[in-house]
C-alpha cells in the first residue's frame, strides 16, 4: 500500500510515527509520503514533505504572519496527492490544514482515514460536516467523543487513547532521578518543571509567567522542558533558567511539581502522576478571555479535566494567568496538601476511563480491515 500522512505539529508526529510503524507490521511493503517530523521520518525511512516545525503556528496574528508559508505547504501537498498513486490519505489531528487536504483528497477520489478526531467538541462544531463528506472513518482517541459525533449523526470509533502506552512505555525505561539530574547537571533540591508548550507563539506567551512564577518559589528549583526544534537563544529571551532537551516526559515525571501549558503535555503529566497547573497566557486580556467562554463548547480545556469532566487541574487562562495567581494554585496542590491526593485520586480514575488500549493498533487495523473490502 502505498499512504500519504499529514501531521502538523510535535504531538501529531509522535503519534502517526506510531501508526506507520503499526501499518508497517502488517504490510511491510508499505510506503509512506507524509508531512511531519523526525519520528515519522525514522519509521517511514525517509524525510518528509514539509516538516511540523514549518507547518505549527499558533493564533491568528501568528497565521496571519506566516499565510504563504502556510500556502506554499498546502500547494505542495496537493501536488504530491494528485502525483502519488495513493492507496489512502491519513490525516492526523491539526484540523486547519488537514481538514482542507481532506477535501482535496476527496476531491480526487482518495479514501480519507482520520486518526485523532479533531477537536470539534471544543470548537468550530461546523467542521462535523467536513468530517462527513470527506472522511471515510474517523478515529477517536478520547472515550467521550463517540457519543458526542453519534449525537450528530456520524459514526466514529474509539480506538484508544496512544498517551497511555506512550506513558507507559517511557516510565518504564526513563532513567531514575538521580541519573536525569547528574545527566542535565541538577541539584537535588525539589523539582518545579516549567513546560511552556512546543510553538514558539506558545513559549513566547507562557515562558515569562512561569519564570516569575519559579522566582516565587525558592524552595524549589525549577527546569525549563526544552520543545524540539526550538534553539537555546529563543528560550534566552524569556529565562535565565536551566531548560534541558530531549527530557521533556522524564523532567515532568520526575518533578515534584509542573506549570504546563495546556495540551497533550497535561495529559501526560497527569498519566505520569505529577500534580500539576495548567498555564495559557496568550494575549491575556479579559476580553479575550470573555470571547473564548462565549466560543468554546466546553467547561473544560485541559484534557484531564475534560475525560473526567470535572476540574481535577486548576485551569489559568489567559489574565487569569499571572504569576501570582498561578503561584497561589501550585501551593495548593505540593505534596502533603490536600489538593496534592485529591488532584491523585483524580489522576487514577482518568486513567481508568481511558483504558490500556494501543491507540495506533487499533486504527491501523481499521484502516487496513476497511481498506480490504
Amino acid at each position: 500500500m502505498n499512504y500519504f500522512i499529514s501531521a502538523g505539529e510535535a504531538s501529531g508526529d509522535l503519534h502517526a510515527s506510531q501508526l506507520i510503524a503499526a501499518l508497517r507490521a502488517d504490510d511491510p511493503q508499505a510506503r509512506f509520503t507524509f508531512l511531519g517530523g523526525d519520528l515519522m521520518a525514522r519509521e517511514a525511512g525517509g524525510s518528509p514533505l514539509v516538516h511540523y516545525r514549518d507547518m505549527a503556528y499558533m493564533g491568528f496574528s501568528e497565521v496571519a504572519r506566516h499565510l504563504s508559508d502556510i500556502r506554499a505547504n498546502f500547494a505542495k501537498a496537493r501536488a504530491a496527492l494528485a502525483a502519488g498513486g495513493f492507496d489512502a490519505v491519513i490525516l492526523v489531528d491539526y484540523p486547519g490544514f488537514n481538514l482542507r487536504l481532506a477535501r482535496e483528497a476527496h476531491r480526487l477520489g482518495l479514501p480519507v482515514y482520520y486518526f485523532i478526531a479533531p477537536k470539534v467538541w471544543a470548537w468550530k462544531s461546523w467542521r462535523v460536516k467536513s468530517l462527513k463528506r470527506y472522511c471515510k472513518r474517523v478515529f477517536s482517541i478520547f472515550p467521550f467523543e463517540p457519543a458526542w459525533f453519534a449525537a450528530r449523526g456520524m459514526q466514529v470509533d474509539y480506538v484508544g487513547n496512544p498517551s497511555v502506552a506512550e506513558t507507559d512505555a517511557r516510565l518504564a525505561a526513563m532513567p531514575s532521578r538521580m541519573e536525569l539530574i547528574a545527566e542535565h547537571d541538577l541539584t537535588s533540591r525539589p523539582i518545579l518543571a516549567l513546560v511552556p508548550g512546543s510553538r514558539l507563539g506558545e513559549i513566547r506567551a507562557n515562558l515569562p509567567v512561569m519564570q516569575s512564577v519559579a522566582r516565587k518559589r525558592r524552595d524549589m528549583q525549577a527546569v525549563v522542558a526544552g520543545a524540539p526544534g526550538v534553539p537555546m537563544e529563543f528560550y534566552r529571551r524569556f529565562t535565565t533558567l536551566p531548560v534541558v532537551f530531549g527530557s521533556t516526559f522524564e523532567l515532568m515525571a520526575h518533578a515534584d511539581a509542573a506549570l504546563v501549558t495546556s495540551g497533550t503535555a497535561t495529559l501526560e503529566c497527569a498519566l505520569a502522576g505529577t500534580p500539576q497547573v495548567v498555564c495559557y497566557r496568550s494575549n491575556g486580556s479579559a476580553l479575550t478571555y470573555g470571547v473564548m467562554k462565549r466560543v468554546l463548547h466546553v467547561n473544560h480545556v485541559s484534557l484531564p479535566n475534560l475525560i473526567m469532566d470535572a476540574t481535577i487541574i486548576p485551569e489559568m487562562l489567559l489574565h487569569h494567568c499571572n504569576p501570582g495567581d498561578v503561584a497561589d494554585e501550585l501551593a495548593r496542590i505540593l505534596p502533603g496538601t490536600p489538593g496534592h491526593e485529591e488532584q491523585k485520586r483524580g489522576y487514577a480514575e482518568m486513567r481508568r476511563r481511558l483504558g490500556s488500549s494501543s491507540a495506533a493498533a487499533g486504527a491501523a487495523a481499521l484502516i487496513l480491515q476497511d481498506l480490504a473490502k
